[in-house]
């Protein structure tokens, strides 16, 4: 029973820090906010934020200079009243928590939200690249190949097979 309380304590609390790592992160100044996806992020990722403080059919104006990569807009997109915006974060940058400013076209309404840069990746991201399986060239398009190393493995099979029958009869090696 202590066995199984624990295993569900430790469960929760993983789930709750994961939802922590992950959440995205909203800034409000008063006028609105203004989330950004990743939160974290490591230079040289693709960050995408979005607001619903600019009108059904608003567009924003973005300025992430503060973490060097400059201006950006936002326009509106397929969920209702809402507008998106992308940007990379330079490959200079520095670690530290940048804050991302977009000014909405109509009413000049600001959003803000902030943008913590890392060096090392967050837990959670998407992974990259293929998945490394351990079969190698074994199974590759190349039968003559593959007849060779078959052959391979049954001449080492049978010479130790035969070195082994050897030593039993008491032949010496």
């Amino acid at each position: 029973m202590r066995r199984t309380a624990r295993l569900l304590t430790g469960t929760a609390l993983a789930v709750a820090a994961a939802g922590f790592v992950a959440a995205p992160a909203y800034g409000d100044d008063g006028d609105g906010s203004l989330e950004v996806f990743p939160s974290q992020a490591v230079p040289g990722t693709q960050v995408t934020v979005n607001t619903a403080q600019c009108g059904a059919e608003g567009t924003a104006a973005g300025d992430a200079g503060a973490v060097g990569a400059g201006a950006f807009t936002l326009a509106p997109s397929a969920h209702d009243g809402e507008a998106i915006g992308q940007f990379r974060v330079p490959p200079s940058a520095q670690p530290g928590t940048y804050e991302i400013v977009a000014k909405c076209a109509e009413g000049g309404r600001q959003v803000k939200g902030d943008l913590v840069v890392t060096l090392t990746a967050v837990r959670g991201q998407e992974p990259r690249g293929s998945v490394k399986t351990g079969v190698g060239g074994a199974l590759g398009p190349d039968p003559v190949q593959t007849a060779a190393g078959v052959a391979a493995l049954a001449v080492a099979a049978a010479g130790g097979t035969w070195l082994l029958h050897r030593r039993a009869r008491g032949d010496g090696i």
